[in-house]
């Protein structure tokens, strides 16, 4: 079986605990008004690779990874090659690599969940708490994405809950207050993660044509990304994600991708 990708992150600090190798899945159903990578959405774009090459690439890394670090799969969106996804951490999990699946959660099917039986953590890309933005500005619905935070919960899967800050669509307090209590209504979720939006993509758009959809909205500035962090309640805010029984339990950079959360 191959898998299609767009790229690969060799020391990755933001997509897990520790460091990690990242892999970029190309494909995405999704188009998120703040899309970072929309070269990764065409499914039939990027390089294919089997599982066995990916892992050798990732091995050459170990070293750096301690006992936090591993292999992460982001995209685009990991769900759509699932098969392929579930195959590659198998043989993470045969050479005690460390894996995380960094996903919208828009889809859950059987092999997505034959991919989660194999996957040590869940980075859970929550962008809005409203169905209306949702589907204003993502291209799903918010009931997706809670369905497949229900199913790692009643997996006791250990998840990120992580959202984009968007000045003017999110980043007000009550907006915050009804994800952190959609996060302590699932006790898997053991981290909070908000990520500044940003705007370093717009070249990406430039060069392929598209219209960037929130290219007028403003990045939010460190004092009000540190007032939002300031409400997330301590038991969300600790770094719990390199918990020692999370393995027991459960440059080739980027092309310029940048950590957004999309």
């Amino acid at each position: 079986m191959k898998g299609r990708f767009h790229s690969f992150q060799s020391l990755g600090t933001l997509d897990g605990p520790g460091v990690r190798f990242v892999a970029f899945a190309q494909g995405c159903p999704l188009r998120c008004g703040c899309c970072h990578n929309p070269d990764t959405w065409d499914m039939e774009g990027g390089k294919e690779w089997t599982a066995e090459d990916i892992l050798r690439k990732a091995l050459r890394f170990r070293e750096y990874f301690g006992e936090e670090g591993g292999l992460t799969l982001s995209g685009g969106e990991p769900l759509m090659q699932a098969a392929f996804a579930r195959e590659l951490f198998a043989l993470c999990r045969e050479n005690g690599l460390n894996t995380c699946l960094d996903t919208s959660g828009c889809v859950l099917n059987d092999e997505a969940e034959a991919l989660l039986a194999v996957t040590d953590r869940v980075l859970l890309d929550l962008k809005y708490v409203t169905d209306e933005k949702y589907r204003a500005h993502v291209g799903c619905g918010l009931a997706a994405p809670l369905h497949f935070l229900e199913r790692l919960n009643k997996l006791g899967m250990p998840t990120t809950l992580r959202q984009v800050t968007i000045p003017g669509l999110n980043d007000d307090e009550e907006s915050l207050r009804e994800l952190i209590r959609i996060a302590e209504a699932h006790p898997c979720v053991d981290k909070l993660e908000l990520l500044p939006f940003r705007k370093v993509c717009q070249v990406k758009y430039d060069d392929m044509k598209l219209n960037f959809p929130f290219a007028h909205i403003p990045s939010p500035d460190a004092a009000s990304m540190e007032k939002l962090r300031a409400l997330i309640p301590a038991h969300l805010g600790e770094d719990k994600s390199s918990r020692p029984k999370e393995r027991a339990v459960h440059s080739e950079l980027s092309s310029g991708k940048v950590k957004t959360g999309c």
